[in-house]
């Protein structure tokens, strides 16, 4: 019986005991030697005088030991708090001292930061993934001569993560997600991106996030083996595809949009892959037109946040031409494992055609915010998790995401959601990437802004921008203001950090 996600990793160990779980850096490692490191880490964690459901932060890059490191907390019934490597020192404190760890294990890359801020903190003992300092032990000093911990007693609903929301809404919050939660999610994505027994993932996004997450989870129900890069290198992935017979990636569009660059030219051999998922944010047309042409029918499109997963549009929905053409803008159906409600302002459910939030109901669904009973209360509702999205569904039930509820844009008392209008200016063949936001205008309130990267090469001009989306949208939702920028900032989930945008274009001359 699968209670928890240390199940998992003990049942491959037990029947695919020599298949390889992880590669990393040319090291393969078994499924019996990948349980044999994380019950001696497990071990040394409860020998250091860890708790059931206490805290053990993590920070570090993508590593084959980063996985170790979870999958000893979940052996143990500990909580691991998966810390964003790309935070500044100040914001390390403060997450710190919110999840209060008993235990840091970090790479040698974060010494300095986490030296400075080490005399404000309750943590008992630091412990260096791949150093060693006066005030941290080593990994192999640590866990090298600990006997393997006894077998805990893990329930479904015990913590097993604690990680951090990316910020879209503001100042991240820590999502409390259970054994229960992720082994429902893990399953869910083992079905939605059609991961086979013995497959082959490449993980490339960090894996403090659930993104890079849920994807090892999907193998772990799978039995299949996890290649894992330390970052994001489109050339790199391209070569390990190739080399490795990679089956299934996750991406988000501005993920592959770098890797369909860096294929340009090149003869690479992409044959072996089985699926695309791509999440996180939406894919431009354009960018999906050209994704399908090169890598064929492997697409599929997940839609969920941390807090919870929920929907997916398969692949054989993937159509440029034909009846299914127009669901490349849906985000699909409600999975099988997850019930979906679009709900209007007045608390009812709206009918076909008519925007409103998508709340989610799942076993996938996260306990609350760490510490915040205020923003939890205002998530959860009777089961279900307001996600803040704004979307409709057709007749047929196909969900299409309009936006998210703190980005749609009032201009005279009319709705304008930003994703209609990037779908829109996204169509025209100089643009590389856009993200809409509405700024203040002292006599509609608010008007739409584009910020727009221009295509290599290419020099597109604000009015033939506009003139380009008039013919697709109403005229009320064109774009009155045009910024173009080299490059549009994205947050740790790969999202494109509309706060930041805000910040910087807020007013516009």
């Amino acid at each position: 019986m699968i209670r928890s996600l240390g199940d998992l990793v003990r049942r491959n160990a037990r029947f695919f005991p020599e298949d390889i779980f992880t590669v990393y850096e040319g090291r393969r490692t078994t499924n019996r030697a990948f349980l044999d490191s994380a019950e001696r880490l497990g071990g040394a964690l409860l020998g250091a005088g860890c708790r059931r459901q206490d805290r053990v932060a993590l920070l570090a890059m993508n590593s084959d030991r980063y996985l170790v490191a979870m999958a000893a907390c979940w052996l143990t019934g500990l909580v691991v708090s998966t810390v964003n490597f790309r935070l500044a020192a100040p914001e390390f404190r403060q997450i710190l001292a919110e999840t209060q760890p008993r235990i840091l294990l970090f790479e040698a890359a974060y010494a300095e930061a986490v030296e400075s801020i080490r005399g404000s903190l309750s943590i008992e003992r630091y412990v260096c993934l791949d150093g060693c300092f006066e005030w941290a032990s080593s990994w192999d000093e640590f866990a090298g001569a600990a006997t393997a911990a006894p077998d805990c007693a893990v329930t479904p609903r015990d913590l097993a993560t604690l990680i951090f929301t990316s910020g879209t809404t503001g100042r991240p919050k820590g999502v409390m997600r259970s054994h229960l939660a992720e082994l429902t999610l893990g399953e869910q994505m083992a079905m939605m991106f059609d991961v086979r027994t013995g497959g082959r993932s490449l993980v490339v996004m960090p894996l403090f996030h659930a993104g890079a997450q849920s994807s090892t989870y999907a193998q772990l129900w799978r039995s299949g083996t996890v290649h894992i890069h330390r970052s994001f290198d489109p050339a790199a992935v391209l070569d390990t595809v190739e080399r490795e017979r990679i089956t299934n990636l996750h991406f988000v569009p501005q993920m592959l949009q770098s890797v369909l660059d860096a294929a340009e030219g090149r003869t690479v051999d992409t044959s072996s892959v089985e699926t695309i998922a791509y999440a996180a944010a939406p894919m431009s047309p354009p960018l999906l037109r050209r994704a399908l042409a090169r890598f064929g029918p492997v697409f599929v499109n997940g839609w969920g946040l941390s807090e919870g997963n929920g929907t997916s549009l398969p692949k054989h929905k993937h159509a440029l031409e034909g009846g299914h053409a127009a669901l490349l803008a849906s985000i699909g159906q409600p999975n099988a494992k997850a019930e979906l409600r679009i709900v209007g302002e007045e608390g009812g459910d709206c009918p076909p055609g008519q925007a409103g939030e998508l709340w989610l109901r799942s076993d996938s669904l996260m306990d609350g915010y760490w510490n915040d009973s205020a923003a939890t209360i205002e998530a959860l509702r009777d089961g279900w998790l307001r996600t803040g999205d704004i979307g409709y569904a057709d007749e047929a039930g196909n969900v299409f995401l309009v936006d998210r509820k703190k980005d749609m844009i009032i201009s005279g008392g009319e709705n304008i959601y930003s994703q209609e209008v990037e779908r829109a200016v996204a169509e025209h063949p100089d643009v590389a990437s856009v993200a809409v936001i509405g700024v203040p205008d002292p006599k509609w309130g608010e008007t739409v802004m584009a910020v727009v990267v221009p295509k290599a090469g290419s020099a597109p001009t604000a009015d033939a921008i506009v003139a380009h989306t008039v013919t697709l949208i109403a005229s009320y939702k064109k774009p009155r203001h045009i910024v173009f920028v080299e490059a549009l900032p994205l947050l740790q989930s790969g999202k494109i950090d509309k706060i930041s945008l805000r910040k910087q274009f807020g007013a516009p001359s």
